[in-house]
Order: C-alpha cells, then structure tokens, then sequence
C-alpha cells in the first residue's frame, strides 16, 4: 500500500509542478519584486493549490533559493548542486536569485507553519510544535487552526489553545481556552496565564481593568504615593526643610521675605506661608508643602491596573492560576512526603543491623558505619570485575553480608565478647576500630571516592507530574528496606535462631539453662546486624560517594533512629526512622539553604523528645524492658 501511494505521488508530482508553475506565473510581477503587503495573495494562491510542492517552494523562497532561469525566465530552485526545476528534477541553465527581504521571508515563514504542521509524518509535526512553544508568536495561531482542521493531533489542540489565550483577540475565546485546560498545571500553562494578571500602576485610572484600589499609608507609604504622582507629573515635587530655607533666605529683602517680616517666620507655617507667596510671585519654582502634599494625596486615586484590558479574561486566569497554585502546593507536600519516605527508608536500612547489635545485644558498636562503608567497598570492588551492572549488584548484595558477616563475627569474637556489660569501654574499642577500618580502606582504595554504578534500569525517576517523582534508586532503596524488614521479622519470630535471640535478649541465664550458648548467640546476632549493614552499603553506595567517611555519615542518624524508635524494637526503629526522616525533610523545606542547620535543629528536637519518652516511640515491654 505505501509502495502504490509512493508512486501514485510521483505520477503526480509533475502536475502538481505545472499547478505551482502556473500559480508562480501568474503573479510573476509579485515574486520578483515581493513586498510584505502583496506576498500574503501568492502564499494563499500556493496553499489552495494542493500542490505538495508548495512547501518546498516557499521554503526555498523564504531561503534565498528560488530564481528565475535565464533564456525561458522559468521559475527554478538553486541549489549548492546545481538547479532544479519546481518538481526536484536536476534541470541545466544559469538562474538569478530572486531575494526578498526580511519582512517577505517573515510572512514566507509563518505561512511554512501551516504546511510543516499537517505533514503525515508525527515526528516531524512534534519538532514543529516544539519549535513553536520555544518562540511563540501571533501568526502561528492562524496555521495551527488550519492543521487542526485537518488533523486531530492533542499536541496541536493544547499548543493552539495556548496561543488563544496570549495573542487571540476574542475575550470569549481566551476565556474557553483557559477553563478547557482544567486540572492541568504545568509550566508552560502557568507562562501564558501569569502575564495576563502583570498590572501597571497609575493615578487616577479613566477606566482600565483595575485589580485593586490603593490606600496610602496601608498598601504603600505615603512617600511612595507622593513621588508617584510627583514621576506622573500630577504634583509638584515636595518642599523640604533645606530648600524652604535656603529660598527664603535668598529672597529677603528689607528685614522680609514676599511681605512677611522674617522675625514671624519661626513657625513651619510661617515658612510654608512666605514659601507660598514667592511661588505665587514666581520667584522661586513650585513645590508643595506638607499640607499640599496630604491634600494632593487626598484627591489623587491610585490603582493597579491590569496591562490585560478584558476583565473576564483575568478573572479565568486568576481563577486558574489560583487552582493550579492549590494543586501545586498539594503536589510540592506529596514531593515533600516522597523524599521524606526515601530518607526515612535509608535510615531505615542503615539502622537495621544497628537494631540487633545495640537494640538487642546493647552493644554500642560505633564501627557499624564501617560495616556500611565495607558493603559500599564491596560492591565497587565486584563492578571491576563484572562489568554487567545488573549482575555485578546482584553477586555484590550477598557478597556484602557474607563479606560483612564475617568482619562481625570476628570483632565480636576478639574484641566484644569481653566488653559485655561494660558499655564505655566498648564505644571507646568499637571507636578505635572504626578509626582502624577508615584508615584502611584508605591505605587499599586510596582517598578518592569510588563509583558505584547502578543499572540502567534504575536511572531515571519515576515522575507522577511536572512537581512530584522520585529516583528510581530511592524506590529500589525503599523497597529493598520492606524486604529486609520482612526478613528480619521472619528471622526473628519463624526461626530458632530467633527464638534463641529473643530468649537471651530477655534472660540470658535462663536461656543458657535451657541450653542456648549466649556466646554462640551473641556471635550470631552481631554478625546477622553487621551482614545487613554490609548490604545496606551496597544499597547506599547506588547514590552516594563511596569514601572511607560514608559509613561516618549514617553513624549518628542510625543511633538516633534506633534510640528515638525505642530500643529492641523493630517496629520502633521503623518510627524512628519514619519521624528522623520526615523531621529532617520538613526542617530543610523551612530551611532550604543550609542542611547543616536542619540536621541540628532535628538533633535538639530529638533531645527534648527523650527527655519526654526516654524509652522512645514503641517502648520495649517484657522482662528485658527493665534492663
């Protein structure tokens, strides 16, 4: 079918080139000599014609390319090739260059809008679209109602009722224009309505749309409005201290000033009085005293008229614009409320293992950032070498537990399980560790941040509107903390590992009588929490700079969630990460500048909140809860 359409157009083309011959013949005299006032009748001559040609034609006169032959005085085009005749065929001969000037090849230009927006292709009709949104002017509005009458396309319909509402000169139209956008809210929709609603301001306005009345000392200073009707040329400029009286000093004349003896002048009255009598004399030039300018402000009337003169249209608009700024504020908490999940997710995640070791054990582990940091090492080192990424993060993410694991049960083994009860020598030995570990990820990885490439199919974000979307790799994050969730509650309620750590948790002498090694379970517990804070690297290594310093950026925050939530507490570290991470969110929107300040804010609030909840937000019930 499209093979019998190819050649039925070539048939064609032939006559169609004699259409457009004739139509060019015709009005010879004009295409010449073409001026703006006459080109508009052999545009209109060319679109009427059918002739697919015309939009090249018109192209190549808009272009500089369209000449007339010499010896027949045939219309042909140039080209760098050589000539060709109307229809594109090479033809011989040498041509003169018909050049019109710029304001021809500007109606040429507009009049190429109407045929490039019915072309059948869709791709090419969306770069005309596109590069008219990017410079919009009144003579596309004519071409796209053309093309829309040809062609349903949604793209052309919203482009054209955008140019209704800027250039259309029927109110009635830019009215139905604006309230056919409905819900929508995007940018370029709020970039045609905000300059219907720009206002000007004048003093006593003879009609206009006025948006408001002005008061004087309410709405603007009486200073302000003063020198305004001094710029609009309605008051004289006003009478200051300093120049009353260097004129009236320079107009005494006989122990007097315009009649007035200077001895009488010791009142601002006085002085205003004989300032009034030498300007009524023309002795010195106008200015208005104190009690001209409150009569001047008085009697002026000053308003902020609207530069669109229709008042229904800005009525529509700022009814529209109005809604759209609901929406949006809607919209921008959404955001908010997605980025505040996404934070409180991380935490989440980097908190977890943290849950087991100090939650359950009551460890104080300040190296449980470095596990971090080792799970984020891991991955990079598995990117080099498998250089599929999808691959690569799916051997990383069980590499770093098992990786991290180990690294746990190995400080729990030497360093840990001598220091249980003794809580401050084991932040100070698990602080000397985390320095020990920092120090050798810079001796191997060097100082430098490492990448850690995600996969192709979590670039991007996933985006609900102009306002609201959310990375990728924070949904992944997000889901990958449910997961872990999950598996956390399944270890500890669906498994005897976890009936044997919730039984030391609550009385590790009863359960070493029924025959659980604390020791054995403590080694496991701290391993399990250390092998999620290696996965959880590996998760935040996606979107952060992998240094030595990252798990140092997490340390406090996975504290404060674990603490806040209420320790030995899943549920609890979840509301504690779910409150750290909407309280950051929310003091940063107050405060977008400065993060530093937010985090601080966030940390006094989180102090006065334990001196109200010591045990936190879901305190721990049981026998452990008096520990």
């Amino acid at each position: 079918m499209r093979l019998l359409l190819s050649l039925l157009l070539l048939l064609a083309s032939p006559v169609c080139a004699q259409q457009a011959a004739a139509v060019l013949e015709q009005n010879r005299a004009l295409i010449e000599k073409p001026s703006r006032q006459t080109i508009g009748p052999v545009i209109d001559a060319l679109a009427a014609s059918g002739d697919p040609a015309a939009a090249r034609i018109l192209a190549a006169f808009e272009a500089r390319n369209l000449g007339v032959r010499e010896g027949d005085g045939a219309f042909v085009i140039v080209t760098q090739d050589g000539l060709t005749d109307l229809a594109g065929q090479p033809t011989d001969g040498e041509a003169s260059v018909i050049r019109p000037n710029s304001g021809v090849r500007g109606v040429i230009a507009a009049a190429l809008v109407r045929f490039q927006l019915a072309d059948p292709d869709p791709e090419r009709r969306m770069d005309v679209v596109a590069a008219i949104a990017r410079n919009p002017d009144a003579s596309h509005l004519e071409p796209l109602r053309a093309a829309l009458a040809q062609t349903a396309d949604p793209h052309l319909a919203r482009l054209e009722r955008l140019l209704t509402i800027r250039f259309d000169t029927d109110g009635e139209a830019r009215v139905a224009a604006i309230e056919g956008f409905g819900s929508d809210m995007s940018l370029d929709l709020r970039a045609a309505l905000n300059p219907l609603l720009a206002t000007r301001r004048e003093v006593n306005p003879e009609g206009g749309n006025i948006a408001r009345e002005l008061t004087p000392g309410s709405d603007l200073s009486r200073d302000e409005a003063y020198d305004l009707l001094v710029a609009k040329g309605i008051a004289p400029a006003r009478l200051t201290r300093e120049g009353a009286q260097a004129a009236l000093v320079a107009n005494i004349k006989d122990g007097q000033v315009a009649g007035i003896p200077v001895a009488s002048l010791d009142t601002r009255d006085a002085r205003d009085a004989a300032y009034g009598a030498l300007e009524a004399a023309g002795t010195v030039p106008p200015a208005a005293t104190e009690a001209e300018v409150d009569a001047a402000l008085d009697a002026a009337r000053i308003a902020d008229v609207y530069q669109e003169p229709d008042a229904a249209v800005t009525d529509a608009a700022r009814a529209a614009l109005n809604g759209i700024s609901t929406k949006v504020g809607a919209m921008q908490f959404a955001d908010l409320t997605l980025d505040a999940l996404s934070l409180a997710s991380i935490y989440f995640l980097a908190a977890i293992g943290l849950a087991i070791t100090f939650g359950v054990m009551r460890v104080i582990n300040m190296a449980h950032g470095e596990f971090i940091m080792m799970g984020a090492y891991t991955g990079y080192a598995v990117q080099q070498v498998v250089t599929d990424y999808t691959l690569s993060i799916l051997i990383a993410l069980p590499l770093a537990f098992a990786v991290t694991f180990a690294a746990g049960v190995v400080m729990e083994r030497l360093v840990i399980r001598h220091l249980y009860k003794r809580p401050l020598e084991t932040l100070l030995a698990t602080f000397g560790i985390s320095i020990m570990l920092q120090q050798l990820a810079k001796n191997i990885f060097g100082t430098q941040a490492r990448p850690l490439t995600a996969p192709g199919w979590l670039n991007g974000a996933l985006s609900f509107n102009d306002i609201v979307s959310i990375s990728y790799i924070r949904v992944a994050i997000f889901v990958l903390a449910l997961l872990f969730l999950g598996i956390y509650l399944w270890i500890m309620r669906r498994t005897r590992l976890g009936l044997e750590v919730r039984a030391v948790q609550q009385n590790p002498s009863m359960a070493a009588s029924m025959g659980i090694s604390p020791g054995r379970i403590n080694m496991l517990a701290f391993g399990l929490g250390s092998g999620i804070a290696g996965i959880a690297g590996v998760a935040i290594g996606l979107f952060a700079q992998v240094t030595s310093e990252l798990g140092s950026q997490y340390i406090v925050q996975s504290f404060m969630t674990v603490v806040v939530g209420g320790v030995g507490n899943i549920w609890g570290t979840l509301a504690g990460a779910a409150m750290i991470g909407f309280l950051q969110k929310g003091i940063e929107w107050f405060n977008p500048s400065n993060t530093l300040a937010a985090q601080t804010y966030m940390i006094l609030f989180i102090i006065i909140f334990i001196q109200f909840r010591p045990r936190g937000i879901i305190a721990l019930k049981g026998r452990a809860a008096g520990d």
